[in-house]
């Protein structure tokens, strides 16, 4: 966890900053963690990072688009070189909120929170967020962040007594509270919501921003075009759901797909709920690049980082129970021979 000398300082950060743009994660806690400092301070504006594994340069962009004073940098593990250059030459200050097992950034110049650096915890940033924004009313939002990050935070009762309707009986687990609740089906239906074109996404962000309570995104009416895009993308991830499930051979289920929409995160945490004893492999193929998620019960940062030695340009890390990569598509036959050879 963050000591509370960090959370003041980064909530000194917060009040300071007059026109923050705020950097995250594209995912349900990225999304949250954006949401609850958002709503903290009442100002900044957000974007989503869809590269992978950094923030890349070409993002940079938006520091003379949106001309921010700060630069807040949430849920994402690497922030590469070319943007903080170009972040330093304009002068802003940037504050880097993570939670995943990486080295500390040699830059001084970064402001950089990681609980894995005080006592070696992993708590999703939505949660560090939660925690640093101090306001009840946006619990929700954290239940959305940290169950979809595969967290169960102690603040679930509360959830449960103020929401009952969108909890349920004997919820224990957050992959339980994600696949069996109504809190968590609208947690999947903001993840589905970001893997909509930019201009809608926007739209979500400043429809969230000043959203009074989660039953805003079920309405119809309100939430028109957050629905009709969950509608969309559910009905293809149900139809690869179905052809996963078929896929288990042996301790392992590989699953690899093409098209135009990444899923494989969401597919793999969904089919590691359905196979808990199984590792989970959902391979993402577009052009010569495989995206490749992995979830599993051992170490799966280990088995995946032994799968990756000796593959040209791969690249991987992440989470004890929660991984990704990216291989060449030439190598996936390979990576899935060395997953095989560990776990069997």
């Amino acid at each position: 966890m963050l000591t509370e000398k960090q959370i003041r300082e980064i909530r000194h950060h917060l009040e300071k900053a007059q026109n923050p743009l705020f950097f995250f994660g594209n995912d349900a806690d990225g999304l949250a963690s954006f949401l609850l400092l958002r709503r903290y301070i009442d100002r900044g504006k957000g974007v989503a990072i869809k590269s992978f594994p950094d923030l890349n340069a070409s993002y940079a962009r938006k520091l003379y688009e949106l001309n921010p004073d700060y630069v807040f940098v949430l849920d994402k593990p690497a922030v590469a070189e070319g943007f903080l250059k170009e972040v330093k030459e304009i002068n802003i200050p940037v504050v880097w909120i993570d939670h995943h097992n990486v080295e500390r950034p040699e830059n001084k110049d970064i402001y950089y929170y990681n609980p894995y650096h005080n006592d070696e915890t992993s708590e999703p940033v939505s949660y560090l967020c939660y925690k640093i924004s101090g306001k009840k009313d946006d619990i929700w939002i954290g239940m959305i962040g940290t169950i979809g990050d595969g967290f169960f935070p102690e603040f679930s009762e509360e959830f449960g007594k103020k929401y009952p309707d969108l909890w349920g009986e004997n919820i224990k687990t957050a992959s339980k509270a994600l696949y069996t609740t109504e809190i968590g089906r609208i947690a999947r239906i903001l993840g589905f919501a970001l893997k909509d074109r930019t201009s809608m996404v926007v739209a979500m962000l400043k429809f969230l921003s000043v959203a009074k309570s989660p039953y805003d995104i079920l309405d119809e009416e309100k939430a028109r075009g957050i629905l009709q895009r969950f509608k969309q993308v559910n009905s293809k991830y149900s139809r690869l759901i179905d052809k996963a499930r078929n896929f288990v051979k042996g301790n392992i289920l590989f699953f690899q797909y093409g098209g135009d929409l990444s899923l494989s995160a969401d597919i793999a945490n969904e089919l590691f709920f359905l196979f808990p004893d199984k590792l989970i492999v959902v391979a993402y193929i577009k052009g010569a690049k495989a995206n490749v998620s992995l979830r599993w019960e051992k170490d799966v940062r280990k088995v995946t980082l032994n799968a990756l030695k000796g593959l040209e340009g791969a690249t991987g890390g992440g989470h004890e129970h929660a991984t990704g990569a990216q291989v060449s598509v030439e190598d996936l036959p390979k990576f899935r021979e060395n997953l095989v050879r560990q776990v069997s």
